[in-house]
Order: C-alpha cells, then structure tokens, then sequence
C-alpha cells in the first residue's frame, strides 16, 4: 500500500486510488486519508471508490457502503447521481430493498442531486430483483406524476417483469410501443424475451422472436443463440437445435463462446447424445476454447451416466493437467460412474481421496450408499451411514429414502422400520419415497397391516401420501386378500385429494378379478374412463383374463370392442388372453376370426397364439382346424417346441390317430425337442386306449 504524504490533496489521493488495483488496500488508503488531518475527500474520489465497490461482488465489503454514504452525509459533499447510482446498485444486487428505497429518497439530502429516469429505473430493478413485482409495476404507474420520461433502460426492466410474470405478449406489446415511441430496442430487449419464452418452454415462439430482430435490422449477439439451443435442448428437440447450430455456423458476427460450448455438451449428454457431446468436447479444444469446471463437470457427467467411465477418467486426468481442481459435483459424477460400471474398488479409491480433499457432501453420502446397496453390499452402505453420522453431514429426506429402500430391498425391513422410526423420532425430514419403499417394503412380507399403521403414522407426522405411497399399500392389501381394505383406501384417495393412477387402478382391477368379482372390476374399468383415464393394454388385459376365468366371455368381448372403438392397440399378449378365454369356453370359431383379424393392429401372431388356437380346436375334436394351424406356424417361420408337440400329440390322440402322433413324435426327436414326463404320459394313454377293447 502506498503511503500518504504528509500535505495531501484530493487529486493526489485520487491518483494514488486510481494506481492500487487491489480493491482491499484502496479501501485502506481511501479510510487512512479520511482521517488524515487538514483533508476532506472530494465528489471525485467518493465517485471513484464507490463506482469499485459496486463492481465488486465481494459481500465482505458490504460494510464498507453505509460508513462512506454517511461519511458523505457528514461532510456535505455534493456528488453527481452516478455516485449516488453506484450505491444503489450495490443495495439492489444484494437484495437490500430497505437501504434501496431509503437512499433513493433521501438522495438530494445525501447526495446533494435529485434522482434521474437512471435512478427510478435502479429503484423499479431493485423491486424485481427482490421478487416484489407488483411494487415495481406500481412504481413505473408513477413516473408520470413524478415527470419522469421512461428511457430505454426502463423499458429492458418492464420486458424482464413481463417475462417473470409470463405475460408474454405483453412483453411483445412492450417492444410493440419502444418501436413506436422512436425507443429503438436493443438485443438485451429482444434478448430477456428470447430468455423468458426460451425457459417458459415456448422454443418455437422464442425463435420467431428471434427471426424479428433480423426483420428489424438487429444483429442477435452470440447470448440470444445460447438461449435458444439451451431451449431447444432442454425440449429434446435435436432437429430444432441443429438449424440453430447451422444458423451460428454461418453468422460471420458472432463466434460460439466457451458458455455456447457448455450449454451444447450439458444439452447433448442430458439428451442422451453423449458421443456429440464428446465431438463438440473436441471441436472446443480444437478451437484452442479455454475450457472451464462447468466444461468439465458437463463432460464427466454425460460420459458417467452413458456408461463411459474410462473417457470420464481421461477427462478428469486432463482436467487436474489443466490446474482445474474438481468440486464435489465432479467427484459426486465420478462416484456414480464407477458404481454404474460395477467399479466399486476405484470408487472407494476415490471416496477416500474426497475425505482428504474435503470434498463429501450429503449427495456424496447418498450416491455412495445408493450404490453399495444396489449392488448387495449391506455391510459397507451401513457403514457409510454410520460415518455420515460421525462426521457431522446432516442426513436429507433423499439419505433416509435410500436407507429405507436399500434396506428393504435386501431383505432387512425391520432394520429399515427400525431407522425410519428412529429418524421421526428425531424429527429428521422425510419423504414420500422412504414412506413408500418402507410400506413396499412390509407388504411384500405380507405385513399389510403394519404398513397401513405406517400410514397413518406418516399424516400425522403432517406429510400427505402420494400416488406411490397409495399404491403400494393397496397392492399389500390386495396380495393379502383384504379387497375391502383396498377398495376403502382408495376411495381415501379421493378425499385426499390424491387421484389414482392408471397403477391404482390396474392392482384393483387384478385383485377384484382375482376374487372374482368380475362386475366391480368392470365398472372400475368404467370409471377410470369416466375420469379421463385412458385404459391401456395392461389394464384391459387384466379385466378380460379375469372375465374369461369368470366364463364371461361375452362381457370380455364387449369390453375388447369397446377398447377397439376407442383407438386402444391390442398387442399380441392381449389377443392371446382373449383366444385362449374363447377356446377354453369353446367358442374356437369366435377365436378364429380374432386371431384372422390380428393383421388389421400389426400384430403378428406368436407361438402362444397358435398352440392355443390349436388346443382348442383337437379340443372340439376340430382334426383340419388344428392340422391347419400347425401348417401355420412352420409357414410363419415359427419353431414348434415341446408344448405345441404335446398339444398335437394329445390332440392327434383323442381322434385315434395314434399312428401319427407316433410319427409327430420321431418329428419332434429330429428336431431336438426333447421329451417330458407329459409327453409320454400322452403316448402312454393313447397306446392303452388304442388297445383298449371297449
């Protein structure tokens, strides 16, 4: 820090400010020299450390700003608005509404100025910036009464509230009057509404913003570009983020920027198109683009979760070359990648080098702990738990979710209640996952009513249950046979305001079919589509093989057509449940023209679909139907196994053609299908009653 001479002037003072480029010695300088005797700081040098001040992001420095306003206060200098705009801006960025409004109203007191269309417009984007939109929208209502002209600055914050608020086409109405009021817009105008329509997911309409500034004669910067592939990627729409990229391409005006580079790899790998990503990744180091941690964590992340581990690494080596220190969201990356590839030795390498570098946080925990259980390792996932708590890391709802499901899932419910009970008692927050896994969790041990007691223990810890929650003790009920408990509780999502899911309503359907009550299971059906429910394939599926096993084969035809009638596809596992429904009723001909009708939905007929039609036509003791279908399936290319030999054989049997069931089965030898106990039990009985004289 330079020393103060002993006759100090204010330029002196400001020429000794201006060559410190440290912000923190200035400050020393400029506090040294307020108490130097025989001197008083002048509008220049109150303008100068100010205006640094506000550039500066440092909240450290903060208490730096009310000690020279007053210094100011006290010394009546008179400073330019700039001065008193420097310190408004510093309010507003860091959220200081009170201290904002305060300086903007005593302006003229402190500062010895009155407030310009510069200073409203610093106080209308301190209103925004602190999320009090409607005070800002009344404070421009005012401008008039205070003879205040809206200047261009004015009309950017309106555009910016506009698209907070998603008031679109007010925001276009804005730039609508700047064209006409001769307020020529700017790209930071057409730019926030690019932004907001871009992050609203309205791409398409965001792009024709962007093709008006073009219109208009306005050259988009390389900012308007990135937000409208970050939009179209965010979309998933690759064709509509490639005319973009071609567009950029060609622009001889602006040239992409390593942010460009971070929002195309980030997009690309959450699209799922890791290997462009890695080629954009090339094309950047190509073009000697200063890569920053963004870059990399992008990079490592896509490479991690497309199952790339070893290009992850390549990466993370050349990142530590470049001096780059990776944070935790790097190394959380890496973690998940090396569980993925079944790589748990690196990955507690790796965890041990995080424990050095500082670098475990809740996440680090839970991905550790998530993948120690996935892969059966109970002991080194409890352990981990045991440090998180050592260490201090406080547990998230995500932590106890995984405790619980991991847990469950192998096989340890009891410890895993034991830790959910332990966590309420705690008051520790939870979720509905854990709620959900635990509840899972019970009912696959059959402990139904220990997991509706769960229930009712998770409302009145004040969380509702979800769907998921719902559904998994209703799927307990119905695999304990409580039908009425689960039809009760799902009339309780209802008064919870929780609407069933098409999961809902396919376990009840099951479970009312299993108890053969086939009648409810239909007028659910029904109200499902009476609450916009679509039923899909699954969910007629269930019904009609419920039906079918009830002998209600003429209820299962009316609820096939009236899936047909409203656009469903059945697939080829739902033709066979109806067929076979229709064979074992010996409706073989209604069957028939089914399966005839299976081209109509681009179904082809599997092997399933020909040895049920077959059964049920030696059934009706149906020899040219049944001898048809065999014909069938060698034509369509399908391999007979030993079901459809045992069907013909028994069919071929019981129509006394013993003789050539004993030919089928030399058939079935050459073709290397070996024979079970049902098969010779068939021949067996066909050679005694062959023999058999009655």
């Amino acid at each position: 820090m330079a020393q103060l001479p002993q006759h100090l002037t204010q330029k002196r003072l400001l020429k000794l400010l201006k060559s410190d480029k440290n912000l923190s010695s200035a400050l020393t300088l400029f506090n040294s020299a307020t108490s130097h005797p025989n001197y008083a700081h002048s509008p220049a040098v109150f303008h100068h450390i100010l205006r640094r001040l506000s550039a500066s992001k440092d909240p450290k420095l903060l208490p730096n700003i009310p000690r020279i306003v007053d210094l100011i206060r006290l010394q009546q200098c008179p400073c330019t608005e700039d001065t008193a705009l420097a310190v408004l801006k510093i309010y507003s960025r860091n959220q200081m509404l009170e201290r904002t409004v305060e300086i903007f109203e005593k302006m003229k007191e402190v500062f010895g100025c009155e407030p310009g269309v510069r200073s409203y417009n610093s106080l209308i984007n301190a209103f925004l910036v602190s999320n009090q939109v409607s005070k800002a929208e009344l404070f421009f209502r005012n401008f008039r009464v205070m003879n205040v002209s809206p200047n261009l600055e004015t009309f950017n914050i309106l555009l910016k509230i506009a698209c907070r608020k998603r008031e679109f086409e007010k925001a276009r109405e804005l730039i609508g009057v700047m064209w006409e009021s001769d307020l020529v817009p700017d790209v930071y105008s057409y730019g926030t509404l690019i932004n907001g329509l871009s992050k609203s997911g309205d791409v398409y309409e965001a792009l024709k913003v962007f093709d008006e500034m073009f219109e208009r004669g306005l050259n988009p910067d390389i900012m308007c570009y990135n937000m409208l592939i970050d939009g179209y990627l965010k979309k998933g729409d690759y064709n509509g983020y490639k005319g973009i990229w071609e567009r950029l391409s060609k622009d001889s005006l602006v040239y992409p920027t390593v942010v460009t580079y971070n929002v195309l790899i980030s997009g690309l790998c959450k699209c799922g198109r890791f290997r462009e990503g890695v080629e954009m990744w090339k094309r950047m180091r190509k073009n000697d683009r200063k890569m920053d941690l963004y870059t990399y964590s992008a990079l490592i992340h896509g490479m991690c979760e497309s199952g790339d581990v070893v290009g992850a690494e390549g990466v993370y080596k050349e990142m530590a070359e470049s001096k780059i220190p990776p944070d935790s969201i790097v190394f959380n990356a890496m973690l998940s990648g090396y569980l993925k590839a079944g790589r748990v030795s690196d990955c507690l390498k790796l965890w041990e080098l995080m424990g050095k570098e500082g670098m475990r946080s809740v996440a680090s925990f839970n991905i550790l702990m998530k993948g120690l259980f996935d892969h059966g390792d109970i002991g080194k996932a409890s352990s981990v738990w045991e440090l998180m708590q050592e260490s201090g890391v406080a547990a998230d709802s995500t932590t106890h979710g995984i405790l619980v499901h991991g847990l469950c899932d192998n096989g340890y419910s009891s410890y895993s209640l034991h830790v959910l009970k332990t966590a309420e008692g705690k008051g520790d927050v939870l979720d509905c996952f854990a709620y959900s896994a635990m509840i899972n969790g019970l009912c696959k041990e059959g402990k139904a009513d220990e997991a509706a007691s769960l229930l009712n223990d998770m409302v009145k810890t004040g969380l509702m249950p979800n769907a998921h929650v719902y559904n998994a003790l209703i799927y307990g009920l119905v695999g304990t046979s409580k039908i009425e408990d689960a039809i009760r509780l799902y009339h309780e999502m209802g008064k919870s305001h929780c609407s069933p899911t098409v999961v809902t309503y396919n376990t009840l359907i099951n479970g009312m079919c299993k108890a053969e009550r086939f009648g409810e299971a239909y007028d659910l059906v029904k109200e499902m589509m009476e609450t916009g429910w679509q039923p899909g394939v699954i969910t007629i599926s269930i019904l009609i093989k419920g039906l079918c096993l009830g002998h209600k084969e003429d209820m299962a035809l009316n609820l096939w057509n009236q899936g047909i009638s409203k656009g469903l596809k059945p697939d080829v596992q739902m033709h066979n449940i109806l067929i076979h429904g229709l064979c074992t009723a010996g409706k073989t001909q209604l069957a028939l023209s089914l399966y005839l009708d299976m081209n109509h939905f681009n179904c082809a007929p599997n092997l399933v679909t020909h040895n049920t039609l077959m059964e049920g036509f030696y059934k009706e003791g149906d020899l040219s139907n049944a001898t048809v279908i065999w014909a069938r399936i060698l034509r369509n290319g399908l391999q007979p196994d030993v079901i459809s030999y045992n069907i013909a054989l028994k069919g071929l049997s019981s129509c006394y053609r013993v003789s050539d069931a004993i030919l089928l089965l030399h058939n079935a030898l050459d073709n290397k299908i070996v024979p079970t106990i049902i098969t010779w039990n068939i021949l067996v009985r066909a050679v005694i009653h062959f023999t058999d004289p009655k």
